[in-house]
């Protein structure tokens, strides 16, 4: 198989794109219980992987993580020992990898799309262990995003906070597009994909080498978009059509000030992308100060918790299945 990986920042439309591939027989396209972010800085407290005990540990602790996911994958029972024996290599991504194909073959495609998109943080391991994986960079303007992450339960909150990682983000996805095969790497915006859905999927089902069918646009009406809608506010609108004036929604819902804020710290990304600037024109970004920047990140914090205090508690409880599993893990003596 080779697989596809889904990269650059949340509320960009990646649970849009994750459910028209999933419409795709070729392809298998689970809602993602980010393996990777979540178990790699936890990989060395199970010790040497060759002991069977500690690798048995951490094949069943992945799986928990997925089993825990608030949008359930359907359709496979997750064998502990038939993972073991089809992983490559005892390692995180040997497990990652092995879920993954056994999934695949559960849905009767013949590759899979991961679209965990803070699998950008480790395109390195992903590129060591798998041959020729293929990227889909699906990139939003960032004002957009930034508005999008103030309403919802997840993420940054601070204009300066979300402006700086969605930053980090797209300058490692522009730098590692610039090296790798271009057969390899698609770019999608936001933009491009709803106000022309149809083209931008018949490019990239021709670009992934899958047949193009009209299903692909009908994935609301699918059953994997009515349950991950019903998991959790973040993902509602799935069960629509794809909205088309969805975009620059920032110039109405946006103060001067955070738009000012906010091209200071990513105007360079913005013109790399090609999103023009409305205040602040470049070489005149403004600099801010640690003690600025110390009430930025104290704001930010303050936001969040506010924001959770609001969160529906059904959701909240399917979120902190998977939280207090990875509590579990931390506070395990290390092997």
């Amino acid at each position: 198989m080779t697989p596809i990986f889904m990269i650059g920042t949340q509320r960009s439309g990646s649970n849009l794109l994750r459910l028209m591939l999933n419409q795709l027989s070729d392809i298998a396209s689970p809602h993602p219980p980010h393996i990777l972010e979540r178990m790699f800085p936890l990989v060395e407290s199970y010790g040497d992987l060759d002991l069977d005990v500690n690798y048995k540990k951490l094949i069943d602790d992945i799986c928990r993580l997925v089993e825990l996911n608030p949008v359930e994958w359907s359709g496979i029972t997750f064998d502990r020992s038939k993972i073991k024996s089809h992983a490559t290599g005892r390692s995180l991504l040997g497990v990652y990898a092995a879920i993954h194909d056994l999934y695949t073959e559960s849905q009767g495609a013949k590759t899979w799309c991961c679209k965990s998109l803070a699998n950008i943080k480790y395109i390195n391991q992903i590129e060591e262990h798998f041959e020729n994986p293929k990227y889909i960079y699906l990139y939003r303007d960032g004002r957009d995003v930034a508005l999008s992450f103030q309403k919802a339960v997840v993420g940054e909150k601070h204009i300066y906070n979300i402006a700086t990682g969605w930053s980090k983000t797209q300058k490692i996805a522009l730098d590692f597009k610039k090296l790798i095969d271009k057969k390899r790497f698609f770019c999608i915006s936001y933009e491009e994909l709803t106000q022309g859905p149809e083209k931008i999927a018949r490019s990239l089902c021709e670009f992934l080498g899958v047949e193009y069918v009209p299903e692909i646009l009908e994935f609301h009406k699918s059953n994997e978009a009515k349950n991950a809608a019903k998991s959790s506010e973040l993902w509602g609108n799935v069960t629509s059509p794809i909205i088309t004036n969805n975009s620059r929604k920032f110039l109405a819902e946006m103060s001067p000030a955070n738009i000012e804020i906010f091209e200071s710290v990513s105007g360079n990304i913005l013109d790399e992308l090609g999103y023009e600037r409305c205040r602040i024109v470049l070489g005149e970004e403004k600099i801010f100060s640690h003690d600025e920047i110390d009430s930025f990140n104290s704001l930010n914090t303050k936001m969040k918790q506010e924001k959770m205090s609001q969160v529906d508690e059904k959701d909240k409880q399917r979120r902190e299945r998977q939280t207090e599993l990875l509590k579990e893990i931390k506070n395990r003596p290390i092997a």
